[in-house]
């Protein structure tokens, strides 16, 4: 089976590692924009031969997109003009209703999967790439009847090799958690690095002064901002939403802290502490295999190894 993937950075070529080293793909063809990122796919091993667009989605069996949203959204649609009869097209992208609405009225859309393999880390490029990155995580498939059985099947596949779990979401379901539970947290890690470089002028006194919980926090700052723009963009309006409820706890824990008032910051972070409790549970379901979430619809039945939802984008 022939795989094009297109974007062979940190999401593309790590999955290029596993469907390699699982026998998924007999020949890996990369697209890439970048000079440079095509010079080190090939070198690296992450692919057998860096092709244009045309050339590798007319031979491949799957097409894998793991471009940023932007990208995905905008040449989708040219995919599935270019993908042959039977061909299935996986994106990757952290959000869905754009995507979706993007190949809503091609010929083609059967033949299309809007997934996202949520797992990551913060840096980019084909150096990035990780063999196992996916291992233990989920996979959310969105709009699965709109996907033909052969290529949901695929798909299915495709992420069982890479050692996910999958489930199914609505697009716009899906949107609005990952604003919540992804989306916000890189939004406050870039705002508090920004913070911190803009008043801490001495480079030397963030180095010897922060600790680890500084260092862990502000650990998505170094997230690639290519990625992360069209993320925000394209989640607006649920991004918005979830900003508006964090700007709101964060005015009314400076009232309390500006009023000395030590009863409510007690009770603030208090409240807060209960994330360890679902954090906890998220542990133990993770180590009894089970990773739906609660009120969640209909699983697949891979049976890989406990999976824990990752931080991706």
């Amino acid at each position: 089976m022939k795989t094009a993937i297109v974007g062979v950075g940190l999401i593309g070529g790590s999955i290029a590692i596993d469907l390699r080293r699982a026998g998924f793909s007999s020949r890996l063809a990369g697209v890439e924009s970048s000079a440079r990122h095509a010079r080190l796919a090939l070198e690296s091993g992450l692919v057998d031969e860096v092709e244009s667009l045309e050339e590798a989605v007319a031979a491949a069996d799957v097409v894998i997109l793991a471009v940023p949203v932007d990208a995905i959204r905008a040449v989708a649609p040219a995919v599935l003009d270019l993908a042959g009869k039977g061909a299935v097209v996986i994106d990757t992208g952290s959000t869905k209703a754009s995507v979706c609405a993007a190949v809503a009225g091609h010929g083609k859309r059967g033949q299309f999967v809007a997934a996202h393999p949520i797992a990551g880390t913060e840096n980019s490029g084909p150096l990035a790439a990780l063999a196992g990155l996916f291992r233990g995580k989920v996979n959310i498939i969105c709009e699965r009847e709109r996907s033909a059985a052969h290529a949901l099947s695929t798909a299915e596949s495709v992420f069982e090799r890479l050692g996910m779990r999958t489930i199914f979401m609505d697009a716009e379901e899906h949107d609005l958690h990952l604003a919540y539970v992804s989306h916000l947290s890189h939004v406050s890690a870039f705002l508090l690095g920004q913070t911190v470089l803009d008043i801490e002028k001495s480079e030397e006194n963030i180095f010897d002064l922060a600790g680890s919980g500084f260092a862990s926090t502000v650990r998505l700052a170094k997230s690639s901002p290519a990625m992360w723009v069209p993320i925000f963009e394209q989640n607006s309006t649920h991004l918005l939403r979830a900003l508006d409820e964090y700007i709101a706890h964060l005015a009314t824990f400076r009232r309390a802290l500006a009023d000395h008032d030590t009863d409510a910051l007690a009770a603030i972070t208090a409240r807060a502490n209960d994330i360890r409790r679902v954090l906890d549970a998220l542990g133990e379901r993770a180590t009894a295999g089970d990773l739906r979430p609660a009120g969640a619809a209909a699983t697949t039945s891979i049976d890989n190894s406990p999976a824990l939802q990752g931080g991706q984008p």
